[in-house]
């Protein structure tokens, strides 16, 4: 049995989760910006809304698992000499990540729900999935439709910016501080901590 300490890491569901949204997140930014941005035809444009969607989908149903996981769960401790203000620091950007990665989907589908086209949605060409209800009732959705898209746009903007942060105090950890936080959500670090059990 090896001697040296090794920190503690957390467990393989937790980081599959991670880089599984972290994966999605990204794909989402590409692909929106594809579908917003670029000069593309009627079915490229239909079929990069619809693999928006049903990515976005993925994301929302993946975050739900993570927050299930990181209740049940305890995450590894932060460094004893990480200071209190830091500590509290991830606590919010924490938070603010797991909310913008919940509102960002949701309305994100709000919007998909009240549209006047009533386009459905089908999940990667496979399986449906429902719009919200309570949009079926209303007579003029065009301002609703403006209003959630409005609120999309700025939960992904406010989305970017913590995923901005989180990599920046990551590299921090990882080359500055180099204290083992980063290396907790690696799936190596599982690797070298079950070798040095």
């Amino acid at each position: 049995m090896s001697s040296a300490r090794v920190e503690p890491a957390y467990d393989g569901v937790a980081i599959a989760l991670h880089w599984l949204i972290a994966l999605g997140v990204v794909a989402l930014g590409v692909i929106g910006f594809s579908m917003t941005r670029l000069t593309l035809s009627t079915l490229q444009q239909f079929e990069l809304y619809q693999l928006h969607k049903s990515i976005g989908v993925t994301v929302l149903l993946a975050v739900l698992l993570r927050i299930l996981w990181r209740l049940s769960h305890r995450p590894p401790p932060l460094p004893d000499a990480m200071p209190e203000a830091e500590r509290r620091a991830a606590k919010a950007a924490h938070i603010g990540l797991y909310g913008a990665m919940l509102l960002a989907p949701l309305t994100g589908w709000a919007v998909v729900s009240a549209s006047p086209y009533n386009i459905p949605t089908v999940l990667f060409g496979v399986l449906p999935w429902p719009h919200l209800p309570f949009f079926a009732e209303i007579e003029n959705k065009a301002p609703v439709e403006a209003a959630f898209k409005l609120a999309h746009h700025l939960c992904v903007y406010a989305l970017l910016a913590l995923v901005a942060v989180h990599a920046a105090a990551a590299l921090r950890h990882a080359l500055v501080l180099r204290d083992g936080v980063l290396a907790r959500m690696l799936p190596a670090s599982r690797n070298t901590r079950k070798q040095n059990s």
